[in-house]
């Protein structure tokens, strides 16, 4: 079941030309362009939040823990899987 959100936007008339050239180009609406770029971006801002709240995990469990690798040790594995060698990932340390 879709939700369905009624909201008005406001914008400049300049950016409402650019979208109703690039509906009539489409051979579309400007409601099916805009809904495609707020699609869009909201699937990309929710990737860019989910990444983000990985980092401050993996932040805060190297604040608890102190495991970590250095830039050298992960350059030197992914240089040997370039290689064609078939290694595990090192092991985090203190």
């Amino acid at each position: 079941m879709q939700t369905v959100i009624n909201a008005s936007v406001k914008m400049s008339p300049a950016l409402r030309a650019r979208i109703q050239h690039l509906a009539e180009i489409r051979n579309t609406s400007a409601h099916a362009v805009m809904l495609q770029a707020l699609e869009a971006y909201v699937s990309r801002e929710e990737k860019r939040e989910a990444w983000r709240q990985e980092g401050i995990a993996a932040w805060e469990d190297y604040q608890i823990t102190g495991l970590h690798l250095t830039n050298a040790e992960v350059l030197g594995w992914v240089d040997k899987i370039i290689q064609g060698e078939k290694v595990p990932m090192p092991q985090c340390h203190i």
